[in-house]
């Protein structure tokens, strides 16, 4: 008995999770087409989304982790000013406003680094 159970455990698993998976999926799927996207708890939900996502923003840039800690906060600031002006001159392309704070933050870490070493 013990032995059946052990073989089939793993299948048992395999069904258990697919079940839970396409579970919520399908009532997910089943529930949308109810949902009024103009709501004012779907509002609701959309702002602290955005807010969550703006606290995460600026904890990157005031007190990041990691190797972004080793740059400094003005190099940080100017990279992340120079993505939204960049982000609202190209007409919200996020593409290209990402891409110049990245690159305008590597340049002046490496332009920091050539100074020292040099």
């Amino acid at each position: 008995m013990k032995e059946t159970l052990t073989s089939w455990g793993p299948y048992i698993a395999l069904a258990v999770t697919f079940a839970v998976t396409y579970g919520w999926r399908s009532l997910g799927v089943a529930l949308s087409g109810r949902i009024r996207t103009d709501s004012l708890i779907f509002e609701w939900v959309t702002c602290v989304a955005y807010a969550l996502l703006a606290g995460l923003v600026a904890r990157m840039i005031i007190l990041p982790l990691g190797a972004l800690a080793e740059t400094p906060v003005i190099d940080r600031l100017g990279a992340a000013l120079l993505a939204l002006a960049v982000f609202f001159l190209t007409r919200k392309n996020l593409f290209l406003g990402v891409f110049s704070g990245f690159a305008c933050l590597v340049l002046l870490t490496w332009g920091r680094a050539g100074f020292v070493i040099g």
